[in-house]
């Protein structure tokens, strides 16, 4: 039997598969969460129990607090208990203010900072019985700085970094450290469409001269869970070559 558990939300690609192939290396046994891509789901999980680890593939929509809740409970299920948490689902789908609506606001609130809260909650006791434990919300530059095309976006990222702090100061007399990641410009999905033009302005304005890689954010989030960051609670990690220096 291994030692660990994790949950990655939104682990079919990019930062969250990286995330699950880094735990997964480093001793976990990993919950493979996604919404829609499950074939991408599927390479995930492979990679998981390529590097040793077992895995659970699970469907849920995270905005849906019983769904959220179902998926906690099948990962305790499976592997009886988790010990860390990857909060790393999200969406971002690009808008002007004059083009968002108020159904297409609520939606992506509901995923990237709903979701985080909804499958938090129903494993928050658990965690706190299973000390030492560990919470890793995944933010994002654009929540801090803000961003011209997705008001939408960037407000739900915020409220992440404050879920974060209230979080860890609730939860850090018991044991439970949470913090968050805000990523930068990482080669995923989010960019995939970019111009070659788009590409060579982001690399200009990065002090790096590069976009990251999403194992770049999984080797923080690797840290995070380490017992080597046992008395990291409520900070805000940035990871994005230089563009942001807070």
């Amino acid at each position: 039997m291994r030692s660990r558990a994790a949950l990655v939300t939104g682990s079919s690609r990019g930062i969250g598969a990286a995330s699950a192939r880094r735990l997964a290396e480093d001793g976990f046994d990993v919950v493979v969460h996604y919404h829609e891509a499950e074939d991408r789901a599927r390479s995930t999980v492979e990679a998981v129990e390529d590097a040793g680890g077992r895995a659970l593939l699970y469907q849920a929509d995270i905005a849906d607090p019983d769904q959220a809740r179902q998926l906690v409970e099948a990962a305790l299920e499976a592997f009886g208990h988790l010990d860390t948490l990857v909060n790393n689902a999200g969406m971002y789908p690009r808008s002007t203010i004059d083009e968002v609506e108020p159904e297409d606001y609520e939606r992506v609130v509901e995923v990237n900072a709903q979701g985080a809260f909804n499958v938090t909650k129903p494993l928050v006791d658990h965690l706190v019985d299973q000390q030492p434990a560990r919470i890793v919300n995944l933010s994002s530059i654009l929540g801090v700085r803000g961003s011209k095309h997705g008001t939408h976006y960037s407000s739900s990222k915020a409220a992440v970094l404050g879920f974060t702090k209230s979080l860890a100061r609730e939860l850090g007399p018991h044991g439970v450290t949470v913090n968050a990641i805000c990523p930068g410009a990482i080669e995923t999905d989010m960019i995939a469409s970019d111009t070659e033009e788009k590409r060579q302005q982001r690399r200009e304005a990065i002090p790096m001269g590069r976009v990251g890689q999403p194992e770049e954010i999984a080797d923080v989030i690797g840290f995070l869970a380490s017992e080597q960051a046992s008395y990291v609670t409520g900070e805000t990690i940035h990871v994005n070559g230089g563009l942001y220096m807070g």
